[in-house]
């Protein structure tokens, strides 16, 4: 008769996002895992199999998570220069108020990962693309209802807003400075016309 699991999955999946967030893959032993997550070795071995699959489904539990929040921001009944402007918000509000200044937990993991990992890569990628496509979406509602210029092509503004994005969530990790950030998001908002 199989045993039990005396404690939470998605608990011991938000404190592994926390320990793969603060340390990075490399950084983080097995040992670092059991005593973090609470669980034995053996119960760690039995529900995840290994460290990389486990931080694979920690990066799906992160990404599941900020999906859910930018939809809420997307959905909400604004103008589409405030939907974006919102949007950036959202990230530069996460990333100031990390007390660790640990950056984005998916750009973390391109750069130390995914290079030398396909799985990694190919989550990121996806993640990316559903990012873009985002921005896509929004801004092509904003120039079929007027509120957005369409002389400019709204795939290619989509790109200059996803890759701001990567820029705040890159720099967050060597500065605090709020202001930098929203003259960021002012001159990004400005490109909307």
């Amino acid at each position: 008769m199989a045993r039990t699991k005396d404690f939470d999955e998605s608990e011991v999946l938000k404190k592994a996002v926390d320990i793969f967030w603060l340390k990075g893959y490399n950084a983080t032993s097995m040992q670092d895992l059991v005593d973090g997550l609470g669980i034995s070795r053996s119960s760690l071995y039995d529900t995840y199999g290994d460290k990389h699959t486990l931080f694979i489904k920690a990066l799906a539990a992160y990404q599941c998570t900020n999906s859910g929040m930018f939809v809420d921001i997307i959905n909400a009944d604004e103008s589409t220069k405030n939907i974006i402007r919102n949007l950036l918000s959202f990230v530069v509000d996460n990333l100031l108020n990390d007390k660790f200044h640990k950056g984005c937990f998916m750009v973390n993991a391109e750069v130390e990962v995914a290079l030398h990992d396909k799985e990694v890569s190919d989550m990121i990628q996806k993640n990316d693309q559903q990012l873009e496509e985002t921005f896509y979406l929004v801004i092509k509602k904003g120039q079929e209802n007027g509120e957005i210029g369409s002389r400019q092509d709204a795939r290619a503004i989509a790109r200059f807003m996803f890759n701001t994005i990567k820029g705040i969530q890159v720099i967050a990790k060597s500065t605090c400075d709020r202001a930098v950030f929203e003259d960021i998001i002012n001159t990004a908002v400005m490109v909307l016309g």
